[in-house]
């Protein structure tokens, strides 16, 4: 506290003005500070330089869907299968995430419209354990694709993760294998899958579900990648390029179809659903 705000607050005639301390929020990338309020209305992107903040899964849920979509309920799994312990017990750390979350874990499937279009979304929430994939989130992305099958319609999926989760061993590795079986089945009945990359995108996620839709989408600035950069770098013992990893870059590599602004998500993925729905249909 300053010596100016101590003398204030000691006069007789003053009063104490409540500030919230949450009214403002620094951009990670300019490090601008931005008012919450109109950083929300901007959906979470820094109006100075354009940065994409991470947002939950309800954020991301009602910026795309028509409103009264519905949250569609998270299977049930074995947790802390392997009983694991680091500096904390897994079951402690799943508590915890809990506590701070809406949903139950880090992937979250829904049942609507998009502009009137039906369709499933899941979204991965990084602040869920760093939207890490264990078998909760395998058994998560094997119902929302059932649920597409069911309803006949186009799944799509906003991913970030830090990739699989260490607490699950082998059972989280397990899910690679289980999502791509699962998108095969997507395929069989002629119905679209469509991957939003998010910032990060990274390790197993990326080795499997990530990088196998019909569309691959990314927002601008996007990290997506599978080992660190520092981690290549010391492997090849060769400097990577500026921007290596970013989502520019993979579309300038052809890794991705193309990078939208989140201002344009929405109506971009309406385009792109008609497309396809219309190729299904005629099929």
């Amino acid at each position: 506290m300053s010596w100016l705000t101590q003398v204030r607050n000691r006069l007789p005639f003053t009063t104490k003005r409540e500030t919230p301390d949450n009214l403002w929020v620094k951009c990670p990338s300019c490090e601008e500070m931005l008012f919450v309020k109109d950083y929300e209305e901007y959906l979470w992107v820094c109006p100075r330089c354009e940065h994409h903040g991470r947002i939950g899964a309800d954020t991301r849920l009602t910026q795309i869907m028509d409103a009264g979509y519905e949250v569609l309920p998270s299977p049930a799994v074995s947790e802390d299968p392997l009983k694991f312990r680091d500096t904390k017990k897994y079951a402690d750390r799943l508590k915890a995430a809990r506590h701070n979350a809406p949903h139950p874990d880090a992937l979250t499937n829904a049942l609507g419209t998009i502009d009137g279009r039906r369709a499933v979304v899941a979204v991965q929430d990084f602040g869920f354990m760093g939207g890490s994939m264990g078998m909760a989130v395998g058994a998560a992305f094997l119902a929302g694709v059932d649920r597409a099958v069911k309803e006949k319609c186009p799944f799509v999926i906003f991913t970030a993760a830090g990739g699989a989760r260490m607490q699950e061993g082998i059972l989280s590795l397990m899910q690679m294998p289980r999502t791509t079986v699962a998108i095969r089945r997507l395929k069989e009945a002629g119905l679209p899958y469509i991957v939003v990359l998010t910032d990060p995108t990274t390790g197993g996620v990326t080795a499997s579900y990530a990088m196998l839709g019909d569309i691959q989408m990314a927002e601008p600035g996007a990290l997506i990648g599978f080992a660190g950069q520092r981690v290549i770098q010391d492997t090849i013992r060769e400097k990577l390029p500026d921007g290596f990893q970013r989502a520019e870059y993979l579309l300038e590599h052809g890794m991705i179809d193309m990078v939208v602004d989140r201002h344009d998500l929405r109506e971009r993925l309406v385009t792109i659903i008609d497309y396809l729905m219309a190729g299904a249909r005629a099929a």
